[in-house]
């Protein structure tokens, strides 16, 4: 068990408990987590057991113990891949929207980890058993193409090319709005949004230094076709970045873009328009340049045509 203790503020004086430890909480606990914890027993509010409704008072202390987590068994699950190259010491995939990269809570199966544990059993185990050959992740709604290590030593490599921004990665999305420019730079420090940490924000004061280099592909409608260069890779970069000036992605509710209209197939969008499209980096054997690059999902190419 881990034990944690807050003492609640002035400035969250009437936000239910459940709310309020789900917005607070470093480790960006759900609010249906800690809803369960309350009712096992697990928090106490000034030594007293309280519903997941109970409004906070300022200077209530609030303790709760977190279960110590068992390692899930992750198992290979047949799952099609779209596998662009593979050899001994890496393999390269393009990964359809909607696909969780690695297990994580509610998410131990289905997911991109779970595929490739099928397809090959050597993968790097430098990122843990949640993670293996797991060198970058891209978003669940985000498609395209990742790179993912068979060796340890393949790993290192490519870890260190993407500390050091030596990766080529572009991106293409579809953005509410039109552009004033054709091309610009957005720079702004990525960091955990202080008003809710299951989101990123630009922050300055806490944030890590972020670079996004776009251009406009086309101009439609009502909507901008772009494409953005990572000049870093910061977690959610391109959406917290296009959202910043006021260009949200087309589906991404989180950071203001609104859901689509447009139906494609009898279905409304669900998530961004974001397709990571090109990925270059230094082949750890062989020393040798790659670069790689998918088509247009067959939804993001279609929306295209609707727009």
């Amino acid at each position: 068990m881990s034990r944690i203790v807050y003492s609640v503020q002035d400035d969250h004086e009437g936000t239910r408990i459940d709310r309020y430890l789900a917005e607070i909480s470093e480790d960006r606990l759900s609010r249906n987590y800690i809803q369960n914890l309350i009712k096992s027993g697990c928090l106490l509010v000034n030594n007293r057991v309280v519903k997941p409704s109970y409004g906070v008072k300022s200077e209530d202390i609030v303790c709760f113990e977190i279960p110590e987590d068992q390692e899930p068994e992750i198992v290979p699950e047949d799952i099609p891949l779209n596998i662009i190259y593979e050899d001994s010491q890496l393999i390269v995939v393009d990964k359809p929207k909607g696909m969780v990269v690695h297990p994580a809570a509610g998410h131990y199966s289905g997911t991109l980890v779970n595929a490739l544990m099928f397809h090959c059993r050597d993968l790097s185990g430098i990122n843990g058993i949640l993670r293996p050959g797991i060198v970058h992740r891209i978003d669940k709604d985000t498609s395209g193409i990742l790179v993912c290590a068979k060796s340890d030593s393949a790993h290192k490599c490519l870890a260190e090319q993407f500390k050091v921004h030596s990766i080529t990665r572009k991106y293409q999305a579809v953005c509410v709005g039109h552009f004033k420019e054709n091309e610009g730079t957005v720079t702004g420090s990525i960091g955990r949004n202080p008003d809710n940490r299951k989101l990123m924000a630009i922050n300055e004061k806490n944030g890590r230094h972020a670079v996004t280099h776009y251009r406009v592909l086309r101009t439609l409608t009502k909507h901008t076709h772009i494409e953005c260069v990572l000049e870093t890779g910061r977690t959610h970069q391109i959406r917290v970045h296009m959202a910043s000036i006021h260009h949200p992605l087309l589906g991404d509710v989180s950071y203001g873009g609104k859901l689509s209209e447009y139906k494609f197939r009898g279905s409304n969008l669900e998530g961004q328009t974001l397709h990571a499209k090109v990925l270059g980096f230094v082949h750890p054997d062989t020393g040798k340049y790659m670069e790689f690059e998918s088509e247009l999902p067959e939804y993001f190419a279609g929306l295209l045509d609707i727009l």
